[in-house]
């Protein structure tokens, strides 16, 4: 073992047994088994579970959505199901007790301190792994010289993770994206859900099955809550943060991704230059940029700006958009586009909390919708904007079907109940809708709900709230039934 004098081997194996209680007590530490679980717990533990398929599970997302939470889970659900729980290894990267150790190196240390003599049925997690230099060569030396032994990582540098697991790890690696929190997990986690009903809307023809509020302005209230608490599964059950989001946020998410994960995964020189230019994405989430004026108001060089944005998105912070034009036809060049932060909850960290009447209500709500698709893979959303003559207009949100490169949808979001009343003043949405020959389309407001009729086109409209809620809902039904 590599420079193991600097800290000696006893020390170590002290540090294994207080991060792995259970080998005494056959029980996770409380602060974790007293949390609830996210929805999206009972998607993740079957990989773990999964013996047949040689291969590491890799955790992915955002810093603070719960990652280490949900492998202490996923512990205590191997603990209830009779694994014992000496085969149950847990192990913090980030600790600086690991620095000058391998992952083997760490593994035989976990032998030892239980005198094991293999390591065959057991489970290793190792957590926060993209502290450890190259760790997916050693991930995938590990998988493949303990073929009976199953790894499951978890990473929050996502740029690096996502690259590394899909570039090394070819066939040796199964990627899970656990995204922030979505509305329907946030009100699933408050335990809010008397709420919500399932229902039916009215959209086009026939009904659809959709969860409804009996109660939409407590419904409102919480989403106004998520907006500017809503991302992160401590916040939410915190009021203490929540009083100093700024600072929690801002600290833990922002800062290390910004000022530590991101420069030292890329060399980025002007640590201060990227944090400026986030903190303008961010009060200006959902608004529609160029390259020129992005440049002009930023100060940043064009090139420059692409990397950001780049390093950005692949940090899980942003969300670019790209722009179709009224038949949903990719443009040549990509001049314009939207940005979105993945979670409305960062603006509220750099900025101050939002009410329900303030100007940004609009883009935060567009920012969380958008937020709640992201959670589905490979969909191609866009949003639509033209301008040929005197002919104009914008769609937000537009589903691409990538094979046959026509639009499935167009939905406008509104925090406004004003065109419940006058569907005729949507004149882009009955534009788009008779160019691709639609018949239907969607329409939030703030608690209006019913269908309109407009020149042979029939729009619903639906609370903000309703449709955010039920996008998260959906996309869990669809996850759970792959």
């Amino acid at each position: 073992m590599n420079n193991l004098n600097l800290i000696p081997t006893e020390k170590i194996i002290e540090r294994l047994r207080y991060e792995n209680p259970w080998w005494v007590s056959k029980q996770i530490p409380e602060v974790y088994s007293t949390m609830s679980k996210r929805l999206y717990f009972d998607l993740f533990f079957p990989f773990v579970k999964e013996k047949n398929v040689r291969r590491a599970v890799v955790l992915m997302g955002p810093r603070r959505v719960g990652k280490t939470v949900m492998l202490f889970h996923s512990i205590q659900r191997l603990i209830e199901e009779e694994v014992n729980p000496q085969q149950i290894f847990f192990i913090g990267i980030d600790n600086p007790i690991y620095v000058y150790l391998g992952l083997e190196d760490i593994l035989t240390l976990c032998k030892q301190s239980l005198n094991l003599t293999q390591l065959k049925g057991c489970y290793v997690f190792f957590d926060e792994i993209q502290y450890l230099k190259d760790w997916e060569r050693h991930l995938k030396v590990l998988v493949d010289s303990y073929p009976d032994t199953r790894f499951i990582v978890s990473g929050s540098a996502a740029a690096a993770l996502k690259w590394y697991s899909t570039e090394s790890g070819a066939g040796r690696f199964t990627d899970f994206m656990l995204p922030p929190l979505t509305f329907q997990e946030y009100i699933h986690l408050k335990k809010m859900n008397h709420l919500i009903y399932n229902g039916n809307i009215d959209y086009g023809d026939k009904p659809i099955p959709y969860c409804l509020s009996h109660d939409i302005k407590a419904l409102n209230k919480e989403f106004v809550h998520y907006l500017n608490f809503g991302g992160y599964p401590e916040v939410v059950l915190s009021e203490k943060i929540q009083s100093d989001m700024g600072r929690y946020v801002k600290n833990d998410i922002i800062d290390k991704v910004l000022l530590r994960d991101l420069p030292s995964l890329y060399g980025i020189k002007d640590v201060q230059e990227l944090n400026r230019f986030f903190t303008y994405i961010a009060y200006n989430t959902g608004n529609e940029f160029s390259y020129e004026t992005m440049s002009k108001e930023s100060g940043i060089q064009k090139d420059t700006l692409k990397k950001y944005l780049e390093y950005l998105e692949a940090a899980f912070l942003i969300k670019v958009l790209n722009k179709v034009d009224v038949n949903a036809k990719r443009l040549k060049r990509v001049t314009s586009f939207k940005v979105y932060l993945t979670n409305p909850s960062l603006r509220t960290a750099l900025f101050s909390p939002i009410s329900e009447t303030d100007n940004e209500m609009g883009n935060m709500v567009e920012t969380a919708v958008l937020s709640q698709w992201m959670h589905r893979e490979k969909l191609d959303l866009t949003y639509a904007r033209w301008k040929e003559g005197r002919n104009e207009g914008e769609v937000d949100l537009v589903l691409v079907d990538d094979k046959k490169f026509k639009p499935v949808w167009g939905v406008e979001i509104k925090w406004s109940n004003r065109y419940f009343e006058k569907p005729q003043e949507l004149k882009s949405l009955i534009n788009f809708c008779k160019t691709n020959g639609f018949q239907k389309a969607l329409v939030t407001s703030i608690d209006r709900m019913g269908m309109k009729k407009v020149e042979n086109l029939q729009f619903t409209f639906l609370p903000a709230a309703v449709f955010t809620y039920n996008i998260g809902e959906i996309t869990l039904k669809m996850k759970n039934t792959n």
